[in-house]
């Protein structure tokens, strides 16, 4: 398998993450800069954490498990499903259905349906139903087939989930955990990184981003497959000069950090990255106060306190020098 660059990361625009005010604070050690309001992750350590998911799915496959993919949403849908087929395994692209790990033996029974529905229209058993019937019977097939056709012929667990945005598909990854089913996610700065096993920072709403990270889980799992029937055996992993590449750039580790500075300062073009959508977003009412305002506002009650504490000291010394007599 040959690994990610981070040329390829950055033109893919894998770095750019949520605004500040959508961030989750537990992303802090994968973030490496803030530039117009939007955070940028440390794609060195993308590029060291995909390197280790690709492992793992490759360790998991070779003993004879499979993965489920699970990306509900708009961008991740067509390329799950292509991922999936190309490499033999399980999807989820429309819905998750609750209880699909939890309760797998309830969603066997649905799938079960799924199947003798398909057999009664490919044999041509359906034109022995009146035409009510068909209709019927041709609704309930479809509907099952949006959810289940990517899980026809799981017929145990999964050994692993590869996710598209945790913080979507909350559900899967909860009852992936309640199973000790390991989850491989794409994690971006709005997402909380302690639900996963295998952590990949990145932008989980551009559809380069997504289509990169998911062609090496793909690569992972072909190897993964081929280990399993002994043809081949993986190759070592490069080193971390060889998977540090940035383009123009030929440096050594102890270059990397200003270069990989300088680089990201140039990037301003943020188009088909999934930022414009999040910059579009109106600001909350606490974030369109300007922070002068605030500034004189509490002056003003400073002031005020300072009047209300001169009143009070005035009618105790009054107190004193006039004492009631009884």
């Amino acid at each position: 398998m040959q690994e990610v660059t981070m040329k390829q990361l950055l033109e893919a625009g894998v770095h750019f993450g949520h605004q500040r005010r959508r961030w989750n604070p537990k992303m802090a050690e994968y973030i490496y800069t803030e530039r117009n309001g939007i955070f940028i992750i440390d794609l060195k350590k993308t590029v060291n954490l995909l390197r280790e998911a690709c492992d793992a799915i490759r360790e998991i496959v070779a003993r004879g498990q499979n993965v489920l993919f699970v990306g509900t949403k708009k961008q991740a849908r067509d390329i799950i499903e292509e991922a999936a087929r190309g490499c033999g395994m399980y999807w989820v692209n429309n819905r998750w259905l609750g209880g699909l790990l939890t309760n797998f033996r309830t969603i066997r029974k649905s799938v079960a349906r799924y199947i003798e529905l398909e057999k009664i229209f490919e044999d041509g058993t359906i034109n022995q139903y009146t035409k009510k019937e068909r209709s019927r019977l041709l609704h309930e097939k479809s509907k099952l087939e949006k959810n289940l056709i990517g899980v026809k012929n799981m017929d145990q667990l999964p050994g692993a989930l590869y996710v598209i945005d945790t913080h979507k598909e909350r559900i899967a990854v909860q009852e992936a955990r309640r199973m000790r089913i390991p989850v491989v996610a794409i994690v971006d700065t709005n997402c909380d990184p302690e639900m996963v096993d295998f952590v990949i920072p990145g932008n989980d709403d551009a559809i380069r981003s997504i289509k990169l990270i998911t062609d090496q889980i793909v690569s992972a799992i072909q190897e993964g497959l081929a280990m399993r029937s002994g043809e081949v055996v993986a190759a070592p992993a490069p080193s971390p000069e060889e998977a540090l590449v940035i383009p123009g750039v030929d440096s050594s580790l102890e270059d990397l950090e200003e270069k990989y500075k300088e680089y990201i300062a140039e990037q301003t073009d943020v188009a088909d990255y999934g930022v414009e959508a999040r910059e579009s977003v109106i600001p909350l009412p606490d974030e369109q106060t300007p922070p002068v305002e605030e500034e004189e506002i509490s002056e003003e009650k400073q002031s005020e306190k300072e009047k209300l504490e001169e009143k009070q000291s005035e009618g105790e010394d009054t107190e004193t020098q006039n004492p009631t007599t009884t």
